[in-house]
């Protein structure tokens, strides 16, 4: 056993009387949400595989989050890191007594689990703590050699997923629909969102390749642009629809920035809206954040990035510090937007036609109406209030165009 295992052992009654609630209380359910996974495969044979998971918690206040380390690997290596401000967390691995006293819904007490400690409490209202989980875990269950071809063999619950090989390998063959990108060092990275609500059960194999040792030149800039991962994208984006006569909707949409000196964010409004009732806040400290509403030679005039402006160009600029160097800021814009033109209602049916680009969006119906017609597949749920969620998730780098109808459940 390490030193680090022994130390966590010394330190489990002590996490168990931190993470417990008070007397009489139930622990709040442990929240979470835009999990990311990569995984890099180390030496063949090994058995081993660096993981870095990105994940959110959003239990409002918690200050712990809780990661299951997966019966049957060894997990060695750990290091936990804020992604707000790139300076690590202090974490230690517990046992499932531990965790269920601290939110997770656990019924097998063997279970461990790396404890992290949160940076700060989760912002109530919608706020979040961004953490980085870097690891190595040995299976040789999962990753294995068969004669000279390499398997990668595990299922993956996890929805957003990049497998990235070794240097020097070709793909042969891949189960699951995904992105192939290759990185600047030559290594393949196979990338996938999975869609369904079951695990993926992902099987790779890939062989040595001597033409994936040498150096290709570089790609040109408009291929370029078109091959990014849309799995590690985390942009996302509500919508909640008013009453269809009045051609409005608020929304919020999420952004992560993390390009060093970068002090605000621009919303373009789509030609045919306008807006009203901005506002923003980081969702890392729950502050609120300044803004503007600019129009036309305005626009111009504050030297933003906005190109084609004209007299009736609207823009709305959030303004946050400026990123530092290793750190990122997770905003939340909200707005209301009204559209005749995308959102109506057209004798008695209500129709929402618009485009989405972004990985992550989501329609709320008003309250009152039941959806008749959907043209993209998405999943539906019923609120609390009785109102109809649409999620829409696009795994591809390209834009959907939804159209959706709905009915009064009574007629006027």
């Amino acid at each position: 056993m390490t030193t680090a295992r022994v130390f966590t052992v010394i330190l489990t009654l002590a996490g168990v009387l931190a993470g417990a609630p008070a007397a009489g209380q139930v622990p709040l359910r442990q929240t979470e949400a835009d999990a990311y996974t990569r995984y890099e495969l180390l030496a063949p044979g090994s058995g081993k595989f660096r993981i870095l998971y990105d994940v959110t918690a959003t239990t409002a206040g918690a200050r712990y989050y809780f990661n299951p380390i997966r019966t049957g690997s060894i997990a060695t290596d750990e290091r936990v890191v804020d992604r707000a401000s790139g300076q690590p967390l202090v974490f230690d691995v517990v046992g499932g007594s531990v965790a269920r006293a601290g939110g997770v819904r656990v019924s097998d007490t063997s279970q461990q689990y790396i404890r992290v400690t949160l940076a700060r409490p989760v912002p109530d209202s919608g706020g979040e703590a961004r953490v980085r989980i870097d690891k190595t875990y040995e299976d040789h269950k999962s990753y294995f050699v068969r004669g000279d071809t390499i398997v990668f063999d595990r299922p993956l619950g996890i929805k957003r997923n990049a497998i990235v090989l070794p240097v020097g390998y070709e793909l042969l063959s891949c189960n699951y629909p995904s992105q192939l990108l290759q990185e600047a060092d030559r290594r393949l990275t196979v990338s996938f969102w999975n869609i369904t609500p079951a695990e993926a059960p992902l099987v790779l194999r890939a062989l040595p390749s001597s033409a994936m040792q040498r150096t290709a030149a570089p790609l040109p800039a408009p291929l370029v642009s078109r091959l990014q991962e849309r799995a590690v994208q985390n942009r996302e984006i509500v919508y909640f629809l008013q009453q269809p006569e009045t051609h409005a909707f608020d929304l919020y949409h999420d952004y992560t920035e993390d390009r060093e000196g970068v002090d605000h964010y621009i919303n373009v409004v789509r030609a045919g809206s306008t807006v009203s009732n901005p506002s923003a806040r980081n969702l890392d400290t729950g502050e609120r954040l300044a803004f503007d509403i600019l129009k036309g030679s305005a626009i111009t005039a504050a030297r933003l990035n906005v190109s084609d402006v004209t007299a009736t160009t609207e823009a709305v600029v959030f303004r946050f510090p400026p990123v530092r160097p290793g750190s990122s800021v997770r905003l939340r814009m909200s707005e209301t937007y009204t559209d005749a033109a995308r959102y109506r209602l057209d004798g008695e049916l209500l129709v929402w036609d618009r485009v989405f680009g972004r990985p992550a969006n989501a329609v709320v119906l008003p309250a009152g109406w039941i959806l008749t017609n959907s043209s993209i597949p998405a999943t539906l749920t019923t609120l609390p209030d009785g109102r109809t969620r649409l999620d829409f998730v696009n795994p591809r780098p390209d834009e959907i165009a939804v159209l959706l109808t709905a009915r009064r459940r009574q007629a006027k």
